[in-house]
């Protein structure tokens, strides 16, 4: 692998001048405008016959601007400025490129580098519209500082407001990232960016990856939205999708040049049999370039900090891992099945990412448990910096959905979130949005389900279902947080129980956003108990802040106690117990450490508890032995 990978970038070095003039062609691609005010236009389009562009600018003349036929199926135009100085494509005015194919059919394409595309209100496709304003946004602020941990708020701009409505960049900028720095989490990685033309896809099926969606704003707002969580030190990461791209030829990347091929595989091999969507061609060089400009451009355009690489299972085997169940044996990861183009591109994404911006930070969203994903390059790894522990919310669902709670068994749960590969960072959580979409369920609402309904205000009896859901809640979270991982992350609204489901305005719904929302505000209504979930993840945050147990060696497991349900670990010089039985409190119990002070505590009153504890007295331990310590403590 690191052989293929070597030839790769010394083919780069060789043939085009290096990675940095190679991953920099989306400064060249597409439609530019010169300093002078001339434009300058660049496609790849090796199954065309001729090439031409038409838009406003020349009152939609499809063959009055043809371009010129270059090497290895590139096409280039200029456009002088006009006699008055001013550019021939003026800022706003739509574009589109006319493509001739062999046949001698006329179609009519966005360009694949386009920057921003809209969709008006009486049309079914995108528009490509020219983005270069007068007064383009300026950065004000750095990025923060490569962090060694991270707590991650998986967010999505679209749903984050309380209005059933699609919300805005500006909205995100100055009503949510407040929310997120109070709540200490010091990262966003933010879904749904790279353009799509279907809203129900959840960002998921691209079909402009240069263009920054247009449904919540414009790039600029966008370019805003980062800037002020970088004044806030929060970190951004894009969820960005180099797996598949979707079938849209109108106004997507298939049959740009009117052939099966050109970005992807033809026949069957180019289409993903579940998502119906077009697979790329990762041994071809000008896709290669292609997506290696793109991780470049939003880093460097846009002020982005890295990346969470979304279906890294689909690109790293032929059959993309569909009804595969991963069991460790490394004969399912070395073999004829894994597609080594799509791995080498990974690796070469990030070495590239690291060469040019050592701060940038990777995440592999990959179920197989790939070895060495997360290693550098130079070792023959993937280069990635984290990878999603996948398994966990897998196993916190068939937990509550299959046993009683007498039935969980503690050592099953600590395997489960301690079952990581050595030396590779893992990022752990308790749910993402995949557990929050239609046709599957929350943790709080799988836990109190219908009764959230009708029991989730202070001025009702507080039942026996809302009682164990809401303190399943946070036990759940915070023993994953501490022992799952050397990062964590919280899908937006998560944190504090959010009811119901997510579902996207569609047919099947009557186009309705009643669901496409957060509602944020349930946690402002002092009388509603959403309050005390909210409260306990922020202080579960700024704990982790203050000690720093992401960033420590992995937890000590002194105790896994199936009968008496308790589990209790050592990390970054914390002790952390826990008490998973359904109806036994214990008096005097015996643990091992030598003195302690409650720093936390999940039945405090402030988190909807009980307050069965007194959180002002010291303990200090005795010479007894446990569990092969020669000291413990009576708790």
């Amino acid at each position: 692998r690191y052989a293929l990978f070597y030839n790769r970038l010394k083919n780069i070095e060789e043939n085009e001048g290096g990675l940095n003039k190679f991953s920099k062609s989306y400064q060249t691609f597409g439609v530019h405008q010169f300093v002078d005010g001339g434009i300058y236009c660049k496609e790849w389009a090796p199954g065309a016959d001729a090439v031409f562009l038409t838009g406003d600018f020349n009152n939609w003349n499809p063959f009055s601007h043809p371009y010129k036929k270059m090497d290895y199926g590139k096409w280039e135009l200029f456009i002088p400025p006009g006699q008055d100085g001013f550019p021939p494509v003026p800022h706003g005015s739509k574009l589109k490129v006319v493509i001739r194919s062999l046949t001698g059919e006329l179609i009519y394409r966005i360009s694949p580098w386009a920057r921003y595309v809209v969709r008006y209100e009486d049309k079914v496709n995108y528009d490509w519209v020219h983005w270069n304003p007068p007064q383009p946004y300026i950065r004000k602020h750095r990025s923060p500082k490569r962090l060694k941990r991270l707590r991650i708020y998986e967010s999505h701009v679209g749903i984050a407001s309380p209005e059933g409505k699609i919300a805005s960049y500006k909205n995100f900028t100055y009503n949510v990232l407040p929310r997120i720095k109070d709540l200490g989490y010091n990262c966003i990685q933010l879904m749904a960016i790279m353009e799509h033309a279907y809203y129900a896809s959840f960002g998921y099926q691209v079909t402009s990856f240069f263009a920054a969606s247009s449904r919540y704003g414009t790039p600029d707002e966008l370019k805003e939205l980062i800037d002020v969580a970088h004044s806030m030190d929060i970190t951004v990461l894009l969820d960005v999708v180099h797996s598949h791209a979707s079938k849209n030829s109108e106004d997507g990347l298939n049959k740009f040049d009117g052939t099966d091929s050109c970005f992807f595989h033809s026949g069957s091999k180019g289409t993903h049999p579940l998502w119906d969507s077009r697979l790329f061609d990762y041994s071809n060089w000008e896709v290669l370039r292609f997506l290696l400009s793109n991780l470049r451009m939003w880093i460097e355009d846009y002020g982005f900090d890295g990346f969470r690489f979304d279906g890294v299972t689909s690109m790293l085997y032929y059959d993309h891992g569909i009804g595969k169940g991963f069991s460790g044996d490394y004969n399912e990861y070395f073999g004829l099945h894994v597609d080594e183009d799509a791995l080498c591109y990974l690796m070469l994404a990030n070495h590239m990412i690291n060469f040019l911006h050592p701060e940038c930070i990777t995440i592999a969203e990959d179920v197989s448990g790939m070895p060495a994903l997360c290693r550098p390059v130079a070792e023959g790894g993937g280069g990635f910096d984290y990878r999603l522990a996948m398994a966990i919310p897998d196993k916190w669902i068939k937990i509550i959905k299959e046993l009683k709670d007498e039935d969980w068994n503690m050592g099953n749960i600590v395997y489960t979130l301690t079952n990581r590969r050595y030396d590779e960072k893992y990022i752990a959580y308790a749910e993402s949005h995949d557990q929050a979409l239609v046709g599957d369920k929350t943790l709080a609402f799988r836990l109190m389900d219908a009764e959230m309904y009708t029991n989730m205000s202070v001025l009702t009896p507080l039942t026996p279902v809302i009682d164990r859901g809401i303190q399943l809640h946070k036990m759940i979270r915070l023993i994953t947080h501490a022992l799952g991982g050397d990062s964590y992350l919280n899908f937006m609204g998560n944190e504090f129980g959010h009811p119901e489901w997510l579902d996207f305005p569609r047919k099947g719904n009557n186009e309705s956003y009643h669901y496409a929302r957060r509602q944020f505000n349930l946690t402002d209504d002092h009388l509603l108990r959403y309050k005390f979930l909210n409260e306990f993840d922020k202080d579960m945050n700024k704990l982790e802040e203050r000690f720093g147990w992401l960033a420590s060696p992995p937890a000590f497991v002194t105790e896994k106690h199936e009968s008496n349900k308790v589990i209790a670990f050592e990390r970054a010089g914390l002790v952390f117990i826990f008490n998973f039985h359904p109806y036994q409190s214990y008096v005097d119990y015996r643990v091992v450490f030598l003195k302690y002070k409650i720093l936390i505590d999940s039945d405090s009153s402030e988190y909807g508890g009980h307050q069965r504890l007194d959180h002002n007295t010291e303990y200090f331990s005795e010479e007894y032995p446990h569990n092969y310590r020669s000291s413990s403590v009576m708790v």
